[in-house]
């Protein structure tokens, strides 16, 4: 199956099951625990109204985009989300935001997919988004990507982010890092 057989497109709020399905099934993946700072466990005990109010922001919010890849049966393949960082203020992992920016996160393609094309479909959508942000005007889309996920950080070099030598200690781990990739814009 090739990317184009996928429709990639904003998930919308009345959606929040198919999204609390799909980040449980990323949360169960074999590379969860060096590729998410959360937890099946904590996620999956999750209310229905932390889900709803999740895709809500996901789907309406100006500031945060979810993008999913949807299959020609309909099943959610993929996603990836932005977030809008502004300067001055904190970030998920509590390092400072010297620009405006677009921070993406919850990357995940269901394994049968992988090597489709999907994720550059994802990561087209999501960087598109980011730079058609207007208040505030993104100068830069980054990620985190754990040091021993050498698979994830392959494809984020071969889409064009580059490691910027910003390294930050997961929370739950201070021995293990999160090693920043950025993309400016262009």
């Amino acid at each position: 199956m090739t990317a184009q057989k996928y429709v990639i497109r904003p998930v919308r709020a009345d959606e929040w099951e198919k999204v609390k399905e799909l980040r449980l099934a990323a949360l169960q993946d074999p590379v969860a625990p060096i590729a998410f700072l959360e937890t099946y466990e904590k996620a999956s005990a999750q209310p229905d109204s932390f889900w709803q109010g999740r895709t809500e922001r996901g789907a309406e919010s100006g500031t945060i985009r979810q993008f999913v890849a949807e299959g020609p049966d309909g099943t959610w393949v993929g996603s990836v989300t932005v977030l809008v960082e502004v300067a001055g203020a904190g970030s998920v992992l509590d390092d400072p935001i010297e620009v405006d920016q677009g921070h993406v996160v919850g990357v995940y393609v269901r394994p049968e997919h992988r090597g489709t094309g999907v994720i550059e479909s994802l990561f087209e959508a999501g960087v598109e988004w980011a730079w058609q942000v207007q208040e505030p005007r993104l100068e830069r889309v980054r990620l985190f990507v754990h040091e021993d996920n050498r698979r994830a950080a392959a494809f984020y070099e071969r889409f064009g982010f580059r490691p910027s030598g910003v390294v930050v200690p997961i929370p739950d781990d201070p021995a293990a890092k999160e090693l920043e990739y950025v993309l400016p814009r262009p």
